[in-house]
């Protein structure tokens, strides 16, 4: 039985060949692979073995694609949640823990703490409730590492401790994971 097309994202490459992002990893449907290759946006590096028809033709599903033209990044990554435990690696700053996470203003906002990169930081929700709405030095609770403002490569290098569940072998060659994360 052949395997449905849904299974068959395409890795997206921006015209310097390295991927737009990788935590998330940029994936693109089938779909979308597709379209763009229709529309002359994209170039095909490797494709899979699955084959789509249609009444006039047969096209093997792309794998890798490449942008033609190259995509400018954001200087500043945004400030999520998301990013914020990716910066810390999806870890309580705290205790070391990777349950229950939930973000800390190290300087509580009751005195005037803002939601900033540098005055926020990954916590478990036992030491975020244990520490409260107190100073770090009152509470005696103090962040592994003193929160900042992330780069984007920041981010990218995270990013690579955290591979996806699924990585196609055509893909590998453009992802810079650890090899023992991808066997």
């Amino acid at each position: 039985m052949l395997a449905s097309a849904e299974k068959f994202p395409a890795l997206v490459l921006n015209a310097d060949y390295r991927p737009l992002s990788y935590f998330p990893l940029s994936l693109w449907t089938w779909q979308d692979a597709l379209k763009s290759v229709f529309l002359d946006r994209v170039h095909i590096v490797s494709e899979y073995d699955r084959v789509v028809h249609s009444p006039s033709m047969d096209m093997r599903l792309p794998s890798v694609i490449c942008l033609k033209r190259y995509v400018k990044r954001n200087k500043r990554p945004a400030f999520t949640r998301f990013n914020l435990f990716l910066r810390d690696g999806f870890i309580c700053q705290y205790c070391g823990s990777g349950e229950e996470l939930t973000f800390d203003h190290v300087l509580p906002r009751r005195l005037g703490g803002m939601t900033t990169w540098e005055n926020i930081t990954t916590a478990c929700a036992p030491c975020n409730m244990a520490k409260g709405g107190r100073l770090t030095r009152d509470a005696r609770m103090f962040p592994h590492t003193k929160p900042f403002v992330p780069t984007l490569q920041n981010l990218n290098e995270n990013g690579r401790l955290f591979p996806p569940n699924y990585l196609h072998e055509s893909w590998r060659d453009f992802l810079y994971w650890d090899a023992e994360l991808l066997d």
